[in-house]
C-alpha cells in the first residue's frame, strides 16, 4: 500500500465535489496516472472543465492544483502542497488576514529593540 493514497483520493474528491448538480454526467476526457515506488504523478480532465494534477514522493509530500468553474460561473483555481505540516492551499479566492496596523508593527519593533531585562 502506498503511503499517500488516501491523500490522493481526497484531492480527487475535492475536485469532483466542486462540480454542481448539473455536472453529474460529466465524462473523463483524460486521466494519466503514474504510480512508482518513489512517488506518483496524476492528471485528470473532465468534460465539464475540472482539471486536477498532483505529484507526490515516497515521504507523502504532495504538490498539485485543481480548477473548475463554480456554479456562479467563476473560474476557481487552487494550488496546494500537503506535507508533514499539513495541507497548504493557495488561491486568489481564499480569504487572507487584514494587514497589521502600523502602530502594532512599531510596537513589535520597539519590543525587539528593547527586550525585557531578565530577573536574577
Amino acid at each position: 500500500m502506498i503511503k499517500f493514497s488516501s491523500q490522493l483520493v481526497l484531492a480527487l474528491f475535492v475536485a469532483y465535489a466542486a462540480a454542481n448538480d448539473s455536472d453529474v454526467h460529466a465524462e473523463i476526457k483524460s486521466l494519466k496516472s503514474d504510480v512508482r515506488p518513489d512517488g506518483f504523478d496524476i492528471a485528470l480532465e473532465t468534460s465539464n472543465g475540472i482539471h486536477e494534477q498532483a505529484s507526490g514522493d515516497v515521504h507523502g509530500n504532495i504538490h498539485g492544483s485543481y480548477e473548475y468553474v463554480s456554479p456562479e460561473g467563476e473560474h476557481v483555481q487552487v494550488s496546494y502542497t500537503a506535507d508533514e505540516t499539513g495541507y497548504h492551499p493557495a488561491s486568489e479566492l481564499l480569504p487572507t488576514p487584514p494587514p497589521i496596523p502600523e502602530a502594532i508593527l512599531k510596537a513589535i519593533e520597539y519590543i525587539k529593540a528593547h527586550p525585557p531585562k531578565e530577573d536574577h
